[in-house]
């Protein structure tokens, strides 16, 4: 049965934890495993972590930290970064990664996500839409790869029937744009795709509040929403905190 979910990101470079903006300007939060030990204790819904180095420099993902943080992990992981291959989405499973999410290797050999929905189930892939305004008036949707460097000249609702044709059980959206900018989601841009898939969307970028998050459970009902700097970050001068709503309000925010 699907349920709503609040969900954390953290960002991993070079091994260790960041906040990005844009995709850009890096910013030093924390050390992984540490951080995944405090989620722990706050009983966390899910947890994403997604390797942005592996992503950029379509690189490997790093097998000993991903068994490291999976070991520690009391929530269901779902990791994102690096991931090229079949043989990689099994790798990742059997070390106790719950959900794979597929990016760069969507777009550049989308066959891989239909075969590895039929090695490890189709609800343990996830397929990411990183999306950049475009065009004269930034209007238009552009879907982006390879940490926002590439572009796919596919808007967000071509490349949702793209990814759902090729067999994948869930899709993460986001709005490059809003990365770590903490202003609210692209409601725009979640509507027009959440009406146009038949799998579970979960969203993320732009994050400023719970009442934020809110409004999306209140509008779409079941629908996942992550989020990075409401979660590793308190205050206006945003201190390196690590939170997470109490059960009392998780409640309050899904109802």
């Amino acid at each position: 049965m699907l349920t709503s979910r609040i969900t954390p990101v953290l960002l991993i470079d070079e091994g260790d934890l960041y906040k990005t903006r844009n995709f850009c300007k890096p910013k030093y939060v924390g050390d992984p495993l540490n951080t995944v030990r405090i989620l722990n204790e706050k009983e966390v819904d899910e947890l994403i972590v997604l390797d942005i180095s592996s992503t950029k420099n379509n690189t490997p993902p790093d097998w000993e930290l991903i068994s490291l943080i999976a070991k520690e992990c009391r929530m269901p992981l779902c990791y994102g970064g690096g991931v090229k291959s079949v043989q990689m989405v099994e790798n990742l499973i059997s070390l106790g990664v719950e959900k794979v999410a597929i990016g760069n290797a969507s777009f550049t050999s989308p066959n891989i996500i239909k075969d590895a929905a039929k090695s490890v189930g189709k609800q343990s892939i996830v397929g990411i839409i990183d999306v950049k305004k475009s065009g004269f008036y930034k209007k238009k949707y552009e879907v982006v790869v390879f940490g926002g460097l590439k572009r796919t000249k596919m808007d967000h609702i071509q490349y949702s029937k793209h990814l759902m044709k090729y067999g994948v059980g869930e899709i993460l959206l986001q709005n490059v744009d809003l990365d770590g900018t903490m202003l609210g989601f692209d409601q725009r841009l979640i509507k027009e795709v959440y009406e146009n898939i038949d799998v579970p969307l979960t969203v993320l970028g732009g994050a400023g509040s719970l009442k934020d998050i809110q409004f999306l459970f209140n509008k779409y009902k079941i629908i996942g929403v992550a989020a990075g700097s409401i979660f590793v970050f308190k205050g206006k001068h945003k201190a390196v905190l690590i939170n997470y709503p109490s059960e009392e309000q998780k409640l309050k925010i899904i109802n």
